[in-house]
Formats: structure tokens, C-alpha cells, sequence
């Protein structure tokens, strides 16, 4: 079991550490400002061929194959997109990422990766990005990268530090995601799972916001001004009434289901959700610097919880053509 990691005094980084290195490490520094480990994030492009209202077991051997495929496309739309981001934003913050004890260690912020460097890698990213996306059949792929782009870049410029705004821009990039799976798979989604989507986005963003202040303190506006504007016990009552409005919305979606016994094992998936979200909010509980994401991915009980939840949501799925 992996638990929220202490936070510890900021050390002395060396700067510049790519004269020391040089090109040898330029392909590992690129690749770690990428942020592999988000690009689960973009497998809700799959949200809509799976949750879709059009597609069930029955019609998967003639259209399910299409629809993932083109959920397909836009994983690598929105994989390409997250990383053109993630480099601009690194470079907008390299400053202010050299006095957070965590974030000093990125490849911009430590020197190891030149700023014009990343933004080359940005500019590369985002035109591959919006290439792919017109291999989708419509338009509709393309509109919601763009606008996944628009919000994202604005963010990194200055949103971010937007106390409330700020959050809902990191909820509407999920909300995005998922809308552009649904385009591009032509599977019309869900109202209710991309409601859930979004919930979940804002749960995750607050507990992070949360952790980061309780975490550091005082400190904590220096790094992220927005912080400033919030307080720890506001956001764990906001973390939890978020966390029950997913639950509503959640158990509204399994109970929409036409077919009985489909919804008898959708609704068997609340109970592995809701000891989630517990485990989630106990986790977030305390203080750390680490990446949050990590509580979802590395928890042992959490990720028992998770495969649990997928266990019964793949019976549900398979459970009309049995």
C-alpha cells in the first residue's frame, strides 16, 4: 500500500543540469515532461463506445469494432494534445517550479530541457495532433481538441491562478476527452457518465488542491496563487459533496439502462465506486507533494476496488448477449 509521502524541506538543485548531462539526456527529459504516467488519463475517449446508449454486446461484433477504433484515434489525439500542454505549461512555470520541492526536479524547470527546446516539442505535438484528429470521420474530433488546446493554453497563461475557474477548466479537459471519443467513435454518449466524468475531474482536481495546501502552508500561494483563495476545510467539504453528487449521477446512469439484468450489474458497480471514493478521501486526508494521480494507480486496496468496478461493469456489459 502506497501512502501520501511526507513532505520534506526543499533541497538545493543544481541548475542547468543539461550542461552537465548534455544531449544524452535530452530523449528522457523530453519523455518525462510528457507525463507518461497521465496518459491514462485519455482512455476516457472510450467512455462512449462503452457507456453509449446505441451500443450494446449484441451490436459489438458489427459496429463495436469501428466505434473503439476511432475512440482509438482520439486516445492519440488527446495523448499528443495533453503532451503539446504539458510542455508549455512546464515552460511557463520553470520559474516558479524551481522553489516547489517536488516540481524543481521537472527537466525545464532543473535546466536539463531549454524552454525554446519544449516549446518546439509543443508546436510538434499540437500540429500531429490536429493532423490525426482530421482522419476522424466529421469535424467533431477536431473541435474538441481545439477547444481541449484553447482552455488548456489559456489555463497555463493565467486561469490557473483563478481561484474556482480554475478548477472547472481542469474538469472541462475530462469533459472534452470524453465528447471527442464520442465524435470520433460516432457513438452518441451518455449524458449521465459524461456528467459523472466531470464530477469525478472536479473530485480529483479539489483533493489536489487540498493536499497541495495542506501540504505546504503557508507557502503553499508562492507556488500556486490561487491557493490563497482557498481553505483546507472548504475543500474537503467540497472534495465530499462533489464525491456524493458523482455517486447520484453515477446511480442515475446504471438505473437509465433498458435492459434489467445489464442494469442489475450496473448498479452492482455502485458499491466498488462508493469504497473508492472512501478510500480516495481517506488518502487525500493529509498533506503531500506527491502526485495525487499515484493514489489511484498505486494504492494496493485501490486498485483491488478498481478492478472490481471493471469485473462487474464488463458483466453488465456482456450480460444481454449471455
Amino acid at each position: 500500500m502506497t501512502a501520501p509521502q511526507p513532505i520534506r524541506p526543499v533541497q538545493p538543485t543544481t541548475p542547468f543540469v543539461a550542461r552537465r548531462t548534455g544531449w544524452a539526456r535530452w530523449p528522457s527529459a523530453v519523455l518525462r515532461t510528457a507525463r507518461p504516467r497521465q496518459w491514462v488519463k485519455n482512455l476516457l475517449v472510450f467512455a462512449a463506445p462503452l457507456t453509449g446508449s446505441e451500443l450494446t454486446a449484441r451490436q459489438f461484433e458489427a459496429r463495436g469494432g469501428s466505434a473503439l477504433g476511432g475512440a482509438a484515434v482520439a486516445f492519440v489525439v488527446f495523448t499528443l494534445a495533453s503532451c503539446a500542454v504539458y510542455f508549455v505549461n512546464d515552460a511557463v512555470d520553470a520559474e516558479r517550479d524551481r522553489q516547489h520541492p517536488r516540481k524543481c526536479l521537472r527537466p525545464i524547470a532543473s535546466g536539463e530541457l531549454s524552454e525554446t527546446a519544449a516549446m518546439a516539442v509543443a508546436a510538434t505535438c499540437l500540429a500531429a495532433a490536429l493532423a490525426v484528429s482530421l482522419t476522424a470521420p466529421g469535424y467533431g474530433l477536431t473541435i474538441a481538441v481545439s477547444a481541449y488546446l484553447v482552455t488548456s493554453f489559456l489555463y497555463s497563461l493565467g486561469l490557473k491562478h483563478l481561484a474556482v475557474l480554475e478548477l472547472t477548466l481542469v474538469a472541462s479537459g475530462f469533459v472534452l476527452r470524453a465528447l471527442g471519443g464520442a465524435a470520433s467513435s460516432q457513438v452518441p454518449p451518455s449524458g449521465w457518465f459524461v456528467l459523472v466524468c466531470s464530477l469525478g475531474a472536479l473530485l480529483v482536481a479539489t483533493a489536489k488542491r487540498h493536499t497541495e495546501l495542506a501540504g505546504l502552508g503557508d507557502p503553499a500561494a508562492a507556488h500556486r496563487p490561487s491557493l490563497q483563495h482557498y481553505t483546507a476545510s472548504g475543500l474537503r467539504v467540497a472534495q465530499r459533496v462533489i464525491a456524493l453528487a458523482m455517486v447520484a449521477a453515477y446511480l442515475a446512469w446504471a438505473l437509465v439502462e433498458p435492459d434489467a439484468r445489464t442494469r442489475a450489474w450496473h448498479v452492482a458497480t455502485v458499491v466498488p465506486l462508493v469504497a473508492a471514493l472512501i478510500r480516495f478521501d481517506r488518502l487525500t486526508s493529509a498533506g503531500t507533494t506527491s502526485h495525487i494521480e499515484d493514489l489511484l494507480i498505486r494504492d494496493t486496496p485501490m486498485i483491488a476496488l478498481e478492478l472490481t468496478w471493471l469485473l462487474l461493469f464488463a458483466l453488465g456489459f456482456a450480460a444481454p448477449a449471455m
